[in-house]
């Protein structure tokens, strides 16, 4: 990985070279991709190697262009292209929707039915998640997700129903709930 700082090209003996950040940006690969290709060159025929390391600045390793470029043809011609921008986590829509599984609006229908059940037994019970799985269909760690988040919905609707119509005093503790000059504590 690069910091930033490093020119992607530069001319080393009168050729060009260029950083692994260039070689993602011409190829499309990631770095962890170009660092295979790297690592592993040795495995790979000689027309389909990864070039060696033309020089090293500042701990960034520059390879020559050429080499690169014709590495790339290879690549392209003999194993294609067609995994490439797919290393790590796939895209999804930032709400835990990556392609699979249920999706933000099911998943909050999951939640919103776990939350009438810890309503409906006054809260959590042990097996609740595995009992809905069974009764609502989906996997059981499905379940388990949305009876966590329904937890804590209903922990705070709870507290909140609780504490409603009672003021905070100043000292922190609840105003209005001793009499004056009472000895014993509030209930």
């Amino acid at each position: 990985m690069t910091s930033g700082n490093e020119a992607p090209r530069r001319i080393e003996g009168g050729r060009w070279a260029v950083s692994r950040a260039w070689i993602m940006e011409h190829t499309g690969a990631s770095a962890a991709t170009v660092a295979r290709w790297y690592g592993r060159r040795a495995q790979y025929p000689e027309g389909l190697r990864f070039p060696e390391v033309a020089c090293t600045v500042e701990r960034v390793h520059y390879y020559d262009q050429e080499a690169v470029e014709a590495f790339w043809a290879a690549w392209r011609q003999g194993v294609g292209t067609g995994r490439l921008r797919r290393a790590g986590r796939p895209r999804g829509d930032g709400k835990g929707n990556h392609g699979g599984g249920w999706g933000r609006v099911r998943r909050d229908q999951a939640v919103a039915t776990a939350l009438e059940e810890l309503k409906h037994a006054g809260g959590y019970q042990r097996g609740m998640a595995t009992r809905l799985a069974r009764e609502q269909g989906g996997n059981a760690r499905s379940w388990q997700r949305a009876v966590a988040e329904a937890r804590t919905l209903y922990t705070h609707q709870h507290w909140q129903e609780h504490n409603q119509g009672r003021s905070h005093g100043v000292d922190g503790g609840l105003s209005g709930t001793r009499e004056a000059g009472s000895a014993q504590p509030a209930r």
